[in-house]
């Protein structure tokens, strides 16, 4: 009877150690997963109702990323954190220039690269994407982000230069992560183009 109470316990607490285990090594995983760097992939999509001003003429498109660094922030908002996000130039600077073509479209204009010398031009910049950790709440956490554009149109000698700002708060009780943020970033980045594009003082100086 001894015997037997003795195996018991052995393999009670044989399992108890394994349980132990596997969930530190669960933990373990977790925190490598929350504090490793993030990846962006660029998709914004420009709404598909946009003011109409043009009536197919030739407008020089020109996209610039002026942003001065890649990295949009980290997700714990440490300086020198490694759970950074980052979304490339290389990227992202495609992505704008096949929606801002788009854009121009709705609009009614002709997108083109090449400069004439009366063709009206539009150069749109991505001037900054910052994702920072917010202020958080009590068992909740936060993330800010923001995008600025600048649009330059140029006809005739005239010109006109737009700034849209987008922001999102977003709080969490789990830290969202490389879906979740792929997805806000790329809504905030739609958003932004929104606002560009809509802008009808720029609509009417490229159509005159």
């Amino acid at each position: 009877m001894t015997r037997r109470f003795l195996m018991k316990t052995h393999q009670s607490t044989a399992w108890q150690t394994a349980l132990g285990l596997m969930l530190m090594a669960l933990l373990l995983s977790m925190a490598g997963c929350a504090s490793s760097p993030q990846y962006i992939q660029a998709n914004p999509k420009v709404s598909s109702d946009l003011p109409e001003s043009g009536s197919g003429q030739a407008v020089t498109l020109t996209v610039i990323d002026g942003r001065e660094s890649d990295v949009l922030g980290s997700r714990s908002g440490a300086v020198m954190g490694t759970d950074t996000i980052t979304l490339q130039t290389a990227d992202v600077l495609p992505q704008l220039a096949s929606q801002a073509e788009y854009a121009l479209r709705q609009m009614g204009f002709t997108p083109t690269g090449d400069a004439g010398a009366q063709r009206p031009r539009l150069t749109l910049t991505l001037k900054r994407l910052d994702y920072a950790h917010g202020n958080s709440q009590p068992l909740l956490g936060e993330a800010e982000l923001e995008a600025v554009f600048e649009a330059e149109a140029q006809n005739g000698g005239e010109s006109y230069v737009g700034r849209y700002t987008s922001r999102r708060n977003q709080s969490y009780a789990v830290r969202p992560n490389q879906e979740d943020n792929t997805q806000m970033i790329n809504e905030l980045l739609s958003d932004g183009l929104d606002r560009a594009f809509g802008d009808p003082a720029m609509g009417q100086l490229l159509s005159r």
